[in-house]
């Protein structure tokens, strides 16, 4: 078994809006991101898929809990080591358009890490840069041009490049397809997969697209309204949900697949609850078809169901 890379103890990332005001973003998690795994996060827009990540890898400063990186507790680290830890953790954003300096040449942009880290100059910087450009499918001469240049897929090839410049270890990629055309998008994961294995890569996936979530991650967390609600491997999640939301995610997936086609549609009733103002109790009770009495009084707590398969539910209560 692979040691752990990633452990999340209890983390908590509130956002303060106002007088009284608070955003649960991400509300007491916790799991762990196995080294050389791909670890899929799935959940609807507000669950807090992407403030976990840019959490863990310190955009976002942690509310509470732990993150422990390669055995050490980040908020622990030295001056060194935390330098070292940020080059070794680093992120592939959802809009590759954004992300991108439109006023910088492409090979400045990819070699952003290498120059802030010091790490190469010269021919050599020059030879990095043209290596990680052939690396993502793109051509050393693409490096003097513009990100406005390119099509959104060779943005985010690019974006995928700035992020290997630096030889990092654990990548946050946050919904890196969500922004692409359906076609580019296979070719993009595919990639990411060739890059997990050649550089030995561990990926947190976050993505709405439960398919391609299943076809890359080795593990999935589900979760809602700023809660983890079930983790699994991915063979398990897709064959045996456990918690109800999950079950509904999984029946909306479009029936290509003989074994997703025998289940039956599971239609939830309204929208998710305002993050400033969860339901009491399990925050999915307000839109659960099995809710019980309990549901609105008690905090399910997130326990070991089946061996390696973990929910919050009070359906499984011993």
């Amino acid at each position: 078994m692979p040691k752990n890379l990633v452990e999340i103890k209890t983390l908590k990332k509130y956002f303060h809006l106002g007088k009284d005001v608070t955003v649960k973003s991400v509300d007491d998690i916790s799991f762990t991101i196995r080294s050389g795994e791909t670890f899929g996060l799935v959940g609807e827009s507000g669950s807090g898929k992407s403030t976990l990540g840019k959490t863990i890898v310190g955009l976002h400063q942690a509310s509470g809990g732990e993150i422990i990186y390669n055995g050490k507790k980040v908020a622990e680290l030295s001056k060194e080591e935390q330098r070292v830890a940020n080059k070794e953790m680093q992120i592939i954003f959802q809009d590759p358009h954004a992300s991108l300096n439109p006023r910088m040449r492409v090979g400045d942009i990819i070699a952003e890490g290498i120059d802030a880290y010091k790490l190469l100059k010269g021919k050599q910087r020059e030879r990095r840069i043209y290596e990680l450009l052939e690396r993502v499918g793109l051509l050393p001469e693409h490096a003097k041009r513009y990100p406005h240049e390119f099509s959104g897929g060779q943005r985010q090839r690019i974006g995928i490049a700035r992020a290997l410049a630096v030889e990092p270890k654990f990548i946050v990629a946050d919904e890196p397809i969500s922004a692409l055309d359906v076609s580019i998008q296979a070719q993009v994961v595919n990639l990411m997969e060739d890059l997990a294995k050649t550089e030995g890569l561990t990926y947190l996936f976050i993505a709405h697209d439960l398919g391609m979530v299943k076809h890359i991650s080795d593990r999935i967390g589900v979760m809602y309204l700023g809660k983890m609600m079930e983790l699994s491997d991915s063979d398990d999640m897709f064959q045996n949900p456990l918690h109800p939301y999950t079950q509904a995610l999984l029946s909306a997936i479009p029936k290509t697949n003989p074994k997703m086609a025998k289940r039956e549609r599971i239609m939830l009733q309204g929208d998710p609850p305002s993050p400033t103002d969860p339901p009491s109790g399990c925050r999915f009770r307000t839109r659960c078809p099995l809710a019980m009495e309990v549901c609105a009084k008690v905090e399910p707590s997130f326990k070991e169901v089946e061996p390696n398969h973990w929910t919050a539910c009070h359906l499984y209560d011993a």
